[in-house]
């Protein structure tokens, strides 16, 4: 099966095309903090409009229960795509009411407007398929046609993802084209060296995709709060660092897996350890085998990877040929706890063939800390979406397109 593309759709000069983007930006005081996502839907949006298409945009922000609530509201989005796009965008107050279809109504050829939070609407993200498939039914009196570019929800069954795909002719944007491109090369022949870097919280969030890589990646590293499960599964006590002790068999288990497949598993042999969790916290560099042993003893709590790994990561990830990094090493939002990720972030810039930034926590920690998006090979608008894709999982927003893994 072949993913359905633009091309497929034919001429939409004086169609209406519903576009499905993934908006889901992060907003403080309705102000948005990281418009990343907003960028990456432009080129589809700018084809479509260049075409002649009368285009509709949707998507989701935050999760607001399948009731309107003004602090998820789509219209500082709106606002941000006219600056980007450098035209007016209309704004429809509601997702299928007398808003919306005014708003649809009333564009030319060229025009673009954008819809209200599609998760305003209880039926968008139903479990139950004809609940789902109904309000997939009055979205698609909106348009003609629909092109799905939100990459970062493909992995979710929801009525503008999947359900509107079966009813209207659906073909995937741009944006999925690139994202697709980019896993394809991580998954089919990547170049040797290849290195996966993982962090974040929780082992548990990973499971799977260290599970479908560990027989394809010459090189794993592990850091961020998950990295505390491994120490405590090779016998190292972590104080109140975050631990998963349901996880520790499973994760010996892959420990003992990367040695028989020859995988360099490389963990931290140092992390800066803190009194408590806060910006101003009293805070050590400790030996990963002696995490306890600093003034705060076993309450003490591991919030970043230390100098000695971020050399050795750096190290590393920069004499591989192919790099996917998901998961902050650290609490990179507090400035203390922050270096290890810089260094990770920095290393990735330096990388010689493809480096990947999985998303997520990840995409936002590279931008906070100041780097731009040119200076890595590809910065993913999916986290969720980018690991199960590596962990093998059906996407149903791609099937639906007509692509199969």
């Amino acid at each position: 099966m072949t993913l359905r593309t633009l091309a497929s759709l034919g001429s939409l000069a004086g169609k209406r095309v519903i576009v499905r983007c993934d908006l889901n930006v992060p907003l403080k005081d309705g102000v948005i903090t990281d418009d990343g996502r907003v960028r990456a839907s432009l080129p589809t949006l700018n084809a479509l409009l260049h075409q002649g298409a009368r285009v509709v945009v949707c998507s989701h922000l935050g999760r607001p229960d399948g009731a309107p609530d003004p602090k998820y509201s789509l219209a500082p989005v709106a606002q941000r795509l006219s600056e980007l796009l450098g035209a007016p965008v209309a704004f429809a107050r509601d997702t299928v009411g007398p808003s919306a279809h005014e708003a649809v109504d009333a564009l030319a050829d060229g025009d673009i407007a954008v819809i209200e939070n599609l998760r305003f609407n209880p039926g968008e993200t139903a479990k139950d398929d004809s609940e789902r498939q109904a309000f997939a039914r009055e979205l698609a009196v909106l348009g003609d046609a629909l092109v799905s570019d939100g990459f970062g929800v493909v992995h979710r069954k929801q009525a503008s993802v999947y359900d509107l795909a079966e009813i209207l002719p659906s073909a995937a944007g741009l944006l999925i084209e690139k994202e697709l491109e980019v896993l394809d090369r991580l998954t089919e022949n990547p170049q040797r060296p290849y290195t996966v870097v993982l962090g974040g919280s929780k082992v548990s969030d990973k499971l799977g995709v260290i599970e479908h890589l560990l027989p394809r990646v010459d090189r794993l590293l592990v850091g961020g709060g998950m990295m505390f499960t491994f120490l405590k599964a090779e016998g190292h006590e972590v104080g109140k660092s975050l631990l998963e002790e349901d996880q520790l068999d499973r994760v010996r288990g892959y420990i003992a897996t990367a040695k028989e497949r020859g995988v360099e598993l490389v963990l931290p042999t140092d992390a800066v350890v803190a009194a408590s969790f806060s910006a101003d916290a009293e805070h050590v560099v400790a030996d990963a085998d002696a995490l306890e042993d600093t003034p705060f003893g076993a309450e003490g709590l591991g919030l970043d990877i230390g100098p000695r790994t971020s050399a050795r990561f750096a190290e590393v990830i920069r004499g591989s040929e192919t790099v996917f990094w998901n998961g902050p090493m650290g609490v990179f939002e507090l400035a203390p706890f922050a270096a290890g990720t810089k260094a990770v972030a920095q290393a990735l810039t330096e990388v010689a063939g493809l480096s990947v930034v999985g998303g997520g926590d990840s995409a936002a920690a590279v931008r906070q800390l100041g780097f731009a998006d040119d200076r890595f090979g590809h910065i993913s608008t999916g986290g969720g979406a980018s690991l199960e894709f590596l962990e093998g999982k059906r996407l149903p927003g791609l099937e639906v397109l007509g692509w199969s893994q």
